[in-house]
């Protein structure tokens, strides 16, 4: 699961163009299979969103929920790949953009009736 936080005067127009560039980093980093995408976009207005200063209001947070179990190096590819591919496709540069990845054991997620722990998954998760 991910989720992604922006300004919504931001956020609405690329939603479908950053949607990619995740899945494709995804899909690259950690060898995502094609059709699994779960992403939620949170457009936020002004009020309703505060980040550091020195930041501009393209500033945009990732958080993304995964199965523990891929190295650090995967971990670190994917979040180098997600810096890079959102500047060079969507022109907002690293400075602007916090992500944060959450790995939760896979007994602790419930999907399709089960739990992560049971399910026959069809990709690895040990990248």
């Amino acid at each position: 699961m991910i989720r992604v936080y922006g300004l919504r005067k931001n956020l609405d127009p690329i939603i479908a163009k950053l949607s990619d560039v995740i899945y494709g980093c995804m899909v690259d980093a950690l060898s995502f299979p094609s059709d699994k995408r779960a992403h939620r976009f949170i457009p936020m207005d002004p009020e309703d969103f505060f980040y550091p200063d020195g930041r501009t209001d393209a500033y945009t947070v990732i958080e993304i929920s995964l199965m523990e179990g891929r190295s650090a190096e995967a971990r670190k590819k994917l979040i180098h790949l997600l810096f890079d591919r959102i500047e060079e496709n969507l022109g907002i540069v690293p400075h602007d953009v916090e992500i944060t990845l959450f790995e939760t054991p896979a007994g602790n997620w419930g999907f399709r009736g089960m739990t992560g722990d049971e399910a026959a998954l069809d990709y690895h998760i040990d990248v």
